[in-house]
């Protein structure tokens, strides 16, 4: 049996502040509780669930306004990466979401890890649709062109 808990902040893939969630003792002991982002649920706590609920839903509406801003900035982007290759053609290391966050951040585009939807690494040259998933579920798609450096320097030549 979990303990009930009512969020105090949004915690990624357990719930949103202002519900009361049923955790397992070691999670709330550990992690939710020492980082403030959940109290125990009693009588006298539950008063505060309707305020954290209303003021939830403002920031929410918020959120959404600036992610869907943000989408329609970046909806069709076509970003380009430049990597090292050995004489093969094989890629040295490969491309993160980390480093689709660092090309957003060239473009003064605030992003963070988790807004990128990358199933696995990219390890090969060539064109990706990558997902972007922004706050308030908000979706947006950009195009990653990972080409090695001999690829571009051929592409300002001409």
């Amino acid at each position: 049996m979990g303990n009930q808990l009512l969020l105090i902040e949004d915690v990624d893939d357990l719930g949103r502040s202002g519900d009361v969630v049923s955790v397992k003792p070691g999670y709330a002991r550990n992690f939710l509780i020492p980082q403030k982002k959940a109290v125990v649920a009693d009588k006298f706590t539950l008063r505060l669930q309707a305020r954290l609920k209303e003021e939830r839903a403002k920031q929410a509406e918020v959120d959404k306004k600036d992610a869907e801003e943000l989408a329609a900035r970046v909806d069709g982007m076509v970003l380009t990466v430049e990597v090292k290759v050995d004489p093969d053609g094989h890629m040295y290391g490969s491309v993160t979401s980390l480093d689709i966050v660092r090309l957003f951040e060239d473009q003064d585009i605030k992003l963070e890890r988790r807004n990128v939807v990358l199933l696995q690494p990219i390890k090969q040259l060539g064109v990706y649709p990558i997902a972007l998933k922004l706050k308030e579920g908000v979706p947006a798609q950009i195009t990653l062109r990972v080409m090695s450096e001999a690829q571009i320097a051929e592409e300002a030549n001409q």
